[in-house]
């Protein structure tokens, strides 16, 4: 059933104030806020009506109405204006942008704890794998007559290094011919094509060798393996007791450990929101931890096939717009931090 122009005036309000308040709205301070031009009675009349119809809820203790998370769904999908960053909130958002980290886990770490401190919510932040990735480059360093250390450099810029210890005696000339084997048969290939080409090169090498090669080679694909799974990074939990709808104990606990967890898993984007990020309301959320609670988040590209995605959870009343703004602004300043190296066109750094 569509709304009326003044109805959606009406859950416009409430949600509107609601956002502020974290308090039941009556119809008098709806009158108010809605500019409209109708009695009391009306406009009480039209509040039972969206309460029954599953857009406003009220709350036993109080005769003011409440949004549900059906009236936030339309309030998100129709009713909500575009929030327009302000010079100020564009200048902190840029200030949080400007990192130089090269690890690609510290970047995203860091973007996490940024956004929880831009939002005053949780907030996470990951990085989805690229199957295609591959190793670029090894660099073998000897530091000891039995010993060397191993680095590893991804196409994705990512640096791992590893020391190992032998058996027996390594010279110079040895870990430089090895360094160039490695170089030369074993970059550019994906995890899937490592092992292939280990077999192949076992069918032709000495023994020797072969032993160096495979205990390399086997370093780099758990590297790559390790870089191919979600890893999500969680940060400003505590941010939760700040808002009223989490001063009961109990229900803090329960969502903070759920984002505590090393197995949380954030609701996948679809891609359809077209306020440039994407909303989960309540219900909507896949986990039972997340059925009060909403999550906004939004995605940002790592270049070379990869893709992250940084979000905030927090209460059903969160201000849609205002966050939707502050994440989606960030996540493109993050993809052109990380695969161009600088700020987007546009944009001072900060002084």
């Amino acid at each position: 059933m569509d709304l009326s122009e003044r109805k959606k005036k009406i859950l416009r309000a409430v949600i509107e104030s609601y956002v502020q308040t974290a308090e039941p709205i009556g119809s008098k301070a709806v009158a108010d806020l809605a500019k409209l031009n109708v009695s009391s009675a009306t406009i009480r009349n039209d509040m039972a009506d969206l309460e029954e119809q599953g857009y406003l809820e009220q709350p036993h203790t109080s005769a003011g109405r409440i949004p549900s998370p059906k009236g936030y769904r339309l309030y998100v999908n129709e009713l909500m204006d575009e929030y327009k960053l302000s010079m100020q909130e564009t200048e902190r958002i840029n200030a949080a942008l400007h990192m130089r980290m090269k690890a690609l886990d510290k970047v995203i770490d860091e973007a996490g704890r940024m956004v929880a401190k831009l939002t005053q919510y949780p907030a996470f932040a990951l990085a989805a794998g690229s199957e295609r990735m591959t190793i670029r480059r090894f660099d073998l360093l000897l530091v000891e007559q039995n010993a060397f250390i191993a680095v590893v450099m991804t196409d994705t810029n990512v640096v791992r290094n590893k020391l190992f210890r032998l058996d027996r005696e390594l010279s110079q000339a040895q870990l430089q011919m090895l360094d160039t084997l490695l170089n030369t048969g074993f970059t550019g290939l994906t995890l899937a094509e490592l092992s292939p080409e280990l077999l192949r090169v076992a069918r032709h090498a000495a023994q020797e060798a072969y032993d160096l090669i495979e205990m390399v080679v086997t370093f780099a694909g758990e590297v790559l393996e390790e870089l191919s799974r979600r890893s999500v990074h969680t940060a400003g939990i505590a941010n939760l007791l700040e808002h009223p709808e989490y001063q009961s104990l109990e229900k803090a606990q329960s969502l903070m450990s759920f984002l505590s967890e090393e197995e949380f898993r954030p609701f996948s984007p679809s891609g359809a929101s077209g306020m440039g990020a994407d909303i989960v309301i309540g219900p909507e959320n896949v986990a039972e931890a997340l059925k009060d609670s909403s999550v906004v988040m939004a995605s940002y590209d790592l270049g070379d096939g990869m893709k992250g995605l940084i979000g905030v959870v927090g209460p059903t009343r969160m201000d849609y717009a205002k966050i939707s703004a502050r994440l989606s602004y960030f996540a493109k300043g993050l993809s052109w931090i990380v695969s161009q190296g600088g700020l987007p066109p546009g944009t001072e750094e900060p002084k």
